[in-house]
């Protein structure tokens, strides 16, 4: 891999063996890249105190097997100030892209659109529509799009799997019920109801556990301590 500067965003670090750790990056060229980081004891090493997670970064990475090394690294601007639930949605977004999204593909949309959630959860907006909005294109970006075309039918109900799509309630199943009415408001992007906009979340959250195996998000049990 030749050597390139570019921006980035730390999304996890985790101890590899003395003054190294491996960081995943959310890179605007190359998508989520893993590397090793040599951090370094003396005062001049500064590495270690830059890999922090909601600061824009530029790095440079060298290496040509999928792990690579980090050569150089600082700050571009002004890191994220993130703070409670804000800063709870920033780690779930960060920990969705660490566990679903492969290593050294190019995602057009993502890092520009996490940036941008970035800035609204900083300036404290609302967070049910940052966190449907990258989720939306998470996925888009993975290659999966709901078909909501079944939902034309004149049924009033419908299971979703994620192996076949929505289903018409015709017998009592453990699993959640979608409204006929809510399933074309978000198609249409319409969420002003409350109502419509709790159903998203459902079938979000019913979608993206399936991506992830059935195994919780540690970002997610944050919430439930608060």
């Amino acid at each position: 891999m030749k050597e390139l500067e570019q921006n980035a965003f730390l999304l996890h670090s985790r101890p590899l063996r003395d003054n190294q750790v491996i960081a995943e990056f959310l890179t605007e060229l190359n998508g989520k890249v893993s590397a090793i980081v040599y951090v370094g004891t003396s005062l001049k090493s500064n590495k270690k105190a830059l890999l922090q997670p909601f600061t824009p970064l530029i790095i440079v990475l060298k290496g040509n097997g999928n792990l690579k090394t980090l050569n150089r690294i600082e700050v571009s601007s002004k890191s994220f100030l993130l703070t409670s639930e804000h800063l709870y949605s920033g780690f779930y977004l960060n920990e969705l892209q660490v566990r679903l999204l492969g290593e050294h593909i190019p995602y057009e949309n993502l890092y520009a659109l996490y940036k941008r959630c970035l800035v609204q959860l900083a300036e404290k907006n609302a967070i049910e529509p940052v966190l449907r909005r990258f989720e939306n294109t998470l996925l888009e970006e993975l290659g999966l799009t709901i078909d909501f075309s079944v939902i034309n039918d004149q049924v009033e109900q419908f299971y979703y799997f994620p192996e076949q799509g929505f289903i018409p309630v015709i017998e009592n199943l453990t699993q959640p019920r979608y409204s006929r009415a809510h399933l074309i408001a978000i198609n249409n992007q319409d969420f002003s109801d409350v109502e419509v906009r709790k159903t998203h979340k459902v079938l979000m959250r019913q979608i993206i556990n399936h991506l992830l195996g059935g195994k919780p998000l540690n970002s997610r049990q944050l919430f439930k301590k608060r």
